[in-house]
């Protein structure tokens, strides 16, 4: 395990940088808000990433209680890695740091790879405040679900709901991207029709009728 860097500052940002501050940290966190993940898993959404780099970075996150890894049970038997409670502690610094670069989404570059999962955080923020409950997303890019309203768990998480949904959003990552920049209310992305809403639930209901 490498020795921890430090800026060696009485300051409790820089203390936060001594375990944050590292090329890709912030980004597994964002991946493990998902819930457990499988290494090979992280990896594949972490295009760029070197398997060496991953691998160290995932044990300096367990070495400071951001994360930790356990064995699944049969038929699974496989590692896993999962934020601690510190670590979820980091979703709120996560949606404050996607909010601060959302004016940076300007025109997709031929270069970025996109996952669609990686827009279930500013969807979350948007969502805030409307009620609790599953929404299932369907975008171009893929699906995923987020949970309003989550106590302790995860957040998010790609592909179909294990659960039934309380309600259904479809939308293009235009109008995802531009709900993250704030230049797209989500009520009115609704009721221009720019986002589908499907089921009868009370979100659902909510979402329609506001």
């Amino acid at each position: 395990m490498s020795p921890r860097r430090s800026y060696d500052q009485y300051c409790s940002a820089a203390r936060a940088l001594d375990a944050l501050g590292d090329r890709w940290t912030l980004l597994i966190v964002r991946e493990l808000l998902a819930g457990p993940r499988r290494y090979t898993d992280l990896h594949a959404d972490l295009p760029g990433v070197s398997t060496d780099v991953l691998a160290s970075r995932l044990k300096d996150m367990e070495r400071d209680g951001l994360a930790t890894r356990r064995r699944l049970p049969p038929p699974g038997a496989a590692n896993v890695y999962e934020l601690t409670a510190r670590g979820r502690e980091l979703l709120p610094v996560l949606q404050a740091l996607g909010e601060w670069g959302a004016p940076l989404l300007a025109e997709r570059r031929p270069t970025d790879a996109v996952r669609a999962h990686w827009f279930a955080l500013p969807l979350l923020r948007s969502l805030e405040g409307l009620g609790d409950g599953v929404v299932q997303v369907h975008l171009d890019e893929g699906e995923f679900y987020v949970r309003l309203g989550a106590q302790g768990g995860p957040v998010y998480g790609e592909g179909p709901a294990p659960e039934e949904p309380d309600t259904g959003l479809t939308l293009d990552a235009e109008a995802c991207t531009a709900l993250a920049r704030g230049d797209l209310p989500l009520l009115d992305a609704v009721r221009t029709g720019r986002i589908t809403v499907t089921g009868e639930s009370p979100l659902a209901k909510t979402l329609r009728e506001a």
